[in-house]
């Protein structure tokens, strides 16, 4: 027994040198006592082929260890394969380049997410030229992601300082781009559309065709949703373009004929669009246009009398009517903080809501430019003269280069408007005001706060006339609008008694209603000595320089100046010494035909009393006559 166990080897031993391999047998040993367990079978790792190998270059470990060994030498060839692959990999990038371009420039805005690195790639290779479309579309991407990211933060603190950052980018170029990023911003986040609207404001006043394409986008969506019956799209449209006309961008026609058309044929949904749209503008309308104001509100009281709509319906109109009655405390024209556009700086787009509308979806899609760098060298011109350059704002010690300066700078701002667009506005914007006043007292007093230019207070008085002219029958109402305003200032009386010529020498072009209007009006100016008699020196009382509708004029003029006056102190008026130089065309007495003729017109309108000295006249003349035959 001892001797066995002698002629054991020690278990160490036989750890360290594993048995010959054989099957493995259920006999025990030759002594009887339990045989060691034999070694786990380790798999060797697969051979590589041949053709990997010459590839990889697989380089030799020394080491005593032969398993350690193998393993070294595996690790080692699988980070050369990772490095061999990650070359081949760059050298496809670089050669694949223009394919990205051509992929990158085919695409739509806002395509796939294009990782940093392949971005910077990209930007690096296009620098090389920038007016490639490589280059443009990559500053397209570049201009939408920046339009996007300033919008979404801006509010009511930051407003001033996000300003020249939007200026700094091409508004020209992007603004397509931007009325779609304010539209959706102010889509999700309702409570922001006063501040969004007081931006729109600014870009507006300093690049008016932004504003033009957003308001005119705004309109078109809430023309398409009103029909599609889209509740929220057409809520969030109204409150902005509400918005809009109390910063003055938009005109308040536009807000009167949504009014219109959501109480036209009202519906729950319909009528609370409306009220909450009334509520935004109401304090708006209120002082601009009272009468429409008042209108609206009457379409407002019969909706709830007529009891067809849902009861939360007509509590919501009970309760605008009492945020008429406390004038609208709670909805201000202009929150604190966003009145940051002067009244003269700011440019009034009229849209109407029939008009034929031009969206433009085009300009929110990337085109190829072929004179990209001059356009962008523009834009940085406008935005120097926005923002103000460097060198404008250090000065310069110079006084005659700073003369220089401010010389061309006024002529760079005095821009000719050949299409008349701001006269027309003019025309516009006295009308309206002249047809949304109650009496004339109130006309005159917003009249007088229209930014006329030096030389143009001739159109206020056409249109006065014009108004005048389109009533169905003379209002007393035109008349003493002219008269307040000839009494105010000698300007406004030496451009009535212009337009009295021009009227005369081309009535023959009105109709006969038209006529008798204006003759009446002028009638009144001259029965009220609101212009000068002299303007009759323009009137020549003969068969040749006469028409019918110049006559007819005369006609209805003198007899509502007897009506007014008196016939007794107007045939006075006409004998006055003062005036007699500027009567002579009218009572002619050159000529017997002439005379003949201004009497025989006179008495025939019932004015025969003013016809005395030129019945004298051509007694004494024919008597003459007589006795030299």
């Amino acid at each position: 027994m001892s001797a066995d166990v002698q002629t054991r080897p020690p278990v160490s031993h036989v750890l360290e040198v594993p048995p010959p391999k054989r099957k493995r047998s259920n006999h025990g040993s030759p002594g009887g006592s339990p045989s060691p367990p034999p070694a786990r079978r380790r798999r060797s790792a697969s051979p590589i082929p041949a053709s990997a190998s010459a590839v990889l270059d697989l380089p030799r470990v020394s080491d005593s260890d032969p398993a350690r060994k193998r393993e070294r030498e595996r690790q080692l060839a699988l980070r050369l394969a990772e490095s061999t692959l990650d070359s081949s990999q760059k050298e496809k990038q670089v050669f694949d380049a223009q394919a990205e371009f051509a992929k990158l420039v085919s695409s739509k805005s806002g395509g796939v997410y294009m990782p940093p690195a392949r971005l910077r790639a990209l930007q690096a290779a296009a620098a090389e030229d920038k007016s490639s479309p490589e280059y443009q579309r990559l500053s397209w991407d570049a201009l939408r992601k920046s339009l996007t990211g300033i919008v979404n933060r801006v509010n009511v603190t930051n407003i001033k300082d996000v300003v020249p950052e939007l200026f700094a980018e091409n508004l020209i170029r992007g603004k397509g781009l931007l009325a779609r990023s304010l539209m959706k911003a102010q889509a999700t986040s309702l409570p922001f559309t006063p501040v969004f609207a007081a931006l729109v404001a600014i870009i507006n006043a300093k690049l008016p065709q932004v504003g033009e394409l957003l308001l005119t986008r705004l309109i078109s969506q809430f023309r398409r949703s009103f029909k599609r019956n889209d509740k929220n799209v057409c809520h969030a449209t109204s409150s902005f373009i509400a918005h809009l006309v109390n910063q003055g961008v938009a005109h308040d026609i536009v807000a009167l004929q949504m009014l219109v058309l959501l109480l036209e044929r009202p519906t729950d949904d319909s009528v609370e669009i409306a009220v909450g749209f009334m509520r935004e503008v109401g304090a708006f309308l209120s002082q601009q246009s009272p009468k429409s104001n008042n209108s609206i509100y009457e379409n407002f009281r019969k909706a709830l009398h007529e009891g067809k709509i849902d009861k939360r319906v007509q509590y919501m109109i009970e309760v605008l009517f009492q945020v008429r009655k406390d004038k609208y405390k709670d909805n201000p024209i202009l929150p604190e903080g966003l009145d940051l556009v002067q009244d003269d700086d700011q440019i009034t787009h009229r849209i109407s809501l029939d008009d034929e509308l031009q969206i433009q979806e085009s300009l929110q899609l990337f085109k190829v430019d072929p004179n990209f760098l001059e356009n962008e060298e523009r834009y940085k011109q406008i935005k120097n003269e926005i923002l103000g350059s460097d060198d404008e704002e250090e000065g310069s010690d110079d006084d005659s280069d700073d003369s220089d300066e401010e010389a061309k700078d006024q002529e760079a701002q005095e821009i000719q408007d050949k299409t008349e667009t701001n006269l027309v506005n003019l025309r516009r914007v006295i009308y309206l005001t002249i047809m949304n006043s109650l009496t004339y007292e109130e006309a005159v007093h917003k009249l007088m706060k229209v930014n006329i230019q030096e030389g143009q207070e001739i159109e206020l008085c056409n249109m006065i006339i014009e108004c005048c002219s389109q009533e169905r029958s003379y209002s007393s109402f035109f008349g003493l609008i002219g008269e307040r305003f000839s009494k105010l200032n000698r300007v406004w009386c030496e451009n009535f008694e212009e337009a009295f010529a021009t009227y005369y020498d081309t009535i023959h072009r009105y109709e006969t209603n038209r006529l008798r209007n204006i003759a009446r009006f002028f009638g009144h100016l001259l029965a009220s000595d609101s212009i000068s008699w002299a303007v009759f020196s323009v009137v020549k009382m003969n068969e040749d320089d006469t028409t019918s509708s110049s006559r007819i004029f005369i006609k209805i003029l003198l007899q509502e100046m007897s009506e007014d006056m008196g016939l007794k102190k107007l045939a006075e008026r006409f004998k006055d010494p003062t005036l007699a130089e500027h009567f002579t065309q009218l009572f002619p007495m050159d000529n017997p035909k002439n005379t003949r003729f201004s009497i025989n017109y006179f008495t025939s309108i019932g004015l025969g009393i003013v016809t005395e000295s030129m019945r004298e006249h051509l007694q004494v003349s024919v008597h003459a006559c007589y006795t030299c035959s």
